[in-house]
């Protein structure tokens, strides 16, 4: 009887799946839609990991009803939390077996071939997690208001925080700032105004006596999407961008003690950020620092079959 293995990547815009022989060879890849747990209790992401699944059968020419021979692990956006997911695992799935982790957990298995060993995603966001003697290490992750640290969404508000300050005069200004000021239109002001766009929400009645809790402001992304420009005065010897540079490596630092005071040999680092940031990691991390060897998504793959490795 053959045996498949099925692996997903669920991101917050899309998924993707790969199914795998027994060997974990793959046989086909195929794409989904938005696969947040957070969003509509995981429904839109039960809809596309099925459709895709559908489609990566199909590419592979296997039939569908061999979904009763395939173990499948999934690596989900918003699954931080143990119920998110365990609720998720209980939907009626036509695999034999399903697990479902964090998207983290699938970084780490694809950055270490599934052994032992840290990850850090440097994206939008940020997160660290490490397997050390079958113990599960996790920190951060905990979003854009009260976490991310090391995350490009940090790094692109303490540049508009700088070029505000350079421009106030309490501190030096360089090239960087001038072209935040000149990319978010023209002035001081203008950046006021971009940080803090009008809401145009009806107002939320008071709680209990309280003032509405209310969210404004530039999302995550609209700061992280500064970060090439960034990248593109460092590499010029920017003192601004090494200055900033300097505070995220130190963010850096703080994780890579943290893997250390448990036992971790090696760490990855995974996302855009953390791809560019590579060779600084290793000039300052040395051998500790290593690549991944496979993506997230053949992660989840190498996970489905630790979990259910079959006779």
């Amino acid at each position: 009887m053959a045996r498949y293995y099925l692996g997903v990547d669920g991101g917050g815009t899309n998924c993707r799946i790969r199914l795998a022989d027994e060997n974990l060879v793959t046989l086909a890849d195929a794409a989904g839609g938005r696969s947040n747990l957070q969003i509509e209790a995981g429904e839109p992401a039960y809809r596309s990991i099925i459709t895709g699944a559908r489609d990566a059968f199909a590419k592979a020419g296997v039939d569908f009803s061999e979904t009763a021979n395939t173990q499948a692990c999934f690596g989900m956006a918003g699954g931080r939390l143990p119920s998110a997911r365990e609720a998720f695992e209980k939907r009626p799935w036509p695999f034999a077996n399903v697990k479902v982790y964090d998207d983290i957990d699938i970084a780490r298995a694809g950055a270490h071939g599934g052994a032992d060993g840290g990850v850090i995603i440097v994206g939008t966001g940020s997160a660290a997690l490490a397997m050390v003697d079958g113990q599960r290490h996790q920190s951060g992750g905990w979003g854009f208001h009260i976490g991310d640290q090391m995350s490009g969404a940090i790094l692109g508000r303490e540049l508009v925080r700088r070029t505000v300050e350079a421009a106030d005069g309490l501190s030096t200004g360089s090239a960087l700032t001038e072209a935040v000021i000149d990319r978010l239109g023209g002035s001081i002001d203008s950046i006021m105004s971009w940080s803090f766009p009008p809401d145009t929400r009806p107002a939320p009645a008071p709680t209990d006596g309280q003032a509405p809790a209310t969210i404004i402001g530039r999302a995550p992304a609209e700061y992280g999407a500064l970060v090439p420009m960034f990248f593109d005065y460092f590499e010029k010897g920017d003192p601004v961008a090494r200055e900033l540079m300097e505070l995220e490596l130190q963010s850096i630092d703080t994780y890579v003690n943290w893997f250390k005071a448990r036992g971790v040999k090696t760490m990855a680092a995974v996302g855009g950020f953390g791809t560019r940031l590579y060779p600084l990691l290793i000039e300052r991390y040395g051998d500790f620092i290593v690549r991944p060897v496979h993506e997230p998504l053949h992660g989840a793959v190498i996970l489905a079959k630790q979990n259910f490795p079959g006779a």
